[in-house]
């Protein structure tokens, strides 16, 4: 199995009062799906999993997994810690039917590189779905070289990864040079999404694409099969929209736009995270406006 496209990581909607709001969940995910999404990510960073209880988890991963079903679209769900054995058991609690789990290099403990081998190696051998390692070093403290990489991509069970690391660098280079052809790279930082799909990466796992699903999947697409004008184009403007977007930590200002737009019933997030800032959010609904301006006018030229 090789991953590929567009995947929408989703927020989780909360009502004024706090709750789920499982109605406008689905309606994100349907949504997301009929604009172009190869696939959804429940219970990512952007979801606010660290401060959902048990309970709203298991609603989030039910909904996504019904509507999925529905569109007959591939399912990752996040799980996993810094913690190897509670890993493991997040990973039990999966059913098969979901496509990959997204587990994250193990945060905050900074594990050595051979740690971190160990750690995926023994998830890969005892999860019950394929995994897709989450590598992202300026959340977890932990950087990975090509060779850790490398390793890792040519690991039984693991079938991909979400590479954030914040740059292009020569890891990220060496990395698309020498990996096996059936293990796929997802862009995982918005900003970098276009250079590493210049690279050849697979697809991407996007959280500026809930609030432009087809421009994102046009974006994919343009970078694997041309023209490279659009995709350049493309890159450029969405860009613009992504740093908006997470000028204030994710998921507050794609909330508040959300929000604005009427798509969830408030733009409420958990502490420690802050509701997005009003001049925040403006920028972010002016940056959005501007690209769904720049589609309009190109689908008429």
């Amino acid at each position: 199995m090789t991953l590929a496209g567009l995947f929408v990581p989703l927020v989780t909607p909360f009502t004024a009062d706090g709750a789920l709001a499982a109605d406008a969940l689905a309606g994100l995910a349907h949504s997301a799906l009929a604009d172009g999404a190869t696939g959804l990510v429940a219970l990512g960073t952007t979801a606010e999993t660290a401060t959902l209880n048990t309970a709203e988890r298991q609603l989030v991963v039910e909904i996504c997994a019904r509507v999925c079903g529905e569109h007959n679209a591939p399912l990752i769900v996040g799980a996993g810690s810094n913690c190897t054995a509670d890993s493991i058991d997040a990973l039990a609690g999966l059913s098969a039917h979901i496509t990959a789990a997204l587990t994250v290099v193990p945060y905050y403990t900074r594990p050595s590189e051979a740690g971190v081998l160990a750690h995926f190696r023994a998830l890969a051998a005892a999860s019950p779905v394929p995994l897709v390692v989450y590598n992202i070093p300026y959340r977890t403290g932990r950087t990975l070289g090509a060779d850790t990489l490398r390793e890792l991509a040519a690991e039984p069970n693991i079938i991909g990864v979400k590479h954030a690391v914040g740059a292009i660098d020569d890891t990220t280079i060496e990395l698309m040079r020498t990996r096996p052809a059936d293990f796929a790279v997802l862009a995982g930082d918005d900003l970098y999404a276009a250079p590493l799909l210049a690279l050849g990466a697979t697809g991407g796992i996007l959280a500026s694409a809930t609030l432009a699903t087809a421009s994102f999947a046009a974006l994919v697409t343009a970078w694997r099969d041309g023209p490279l004008d659009e995709a350049r184009a493309l890159s450029h403007r969405l860009a613009a929209l992504s740093a908006a977007l997470f000028a204030e930590p994710n998921p507050a200002v794609i909330k508040a736009v959300l929000a604005a737009e009427g798509r969830i019933p408030s733009p409420a997030v958990r502490l420690p995270l802050l509701p997005a800032s009003a001049a925040a959010t403006a920028a972010a609904r002016t940056a959005l406006e501007f690209c769904s301006a720049e589609s309009t006018q190109k689908l008429l030229v």
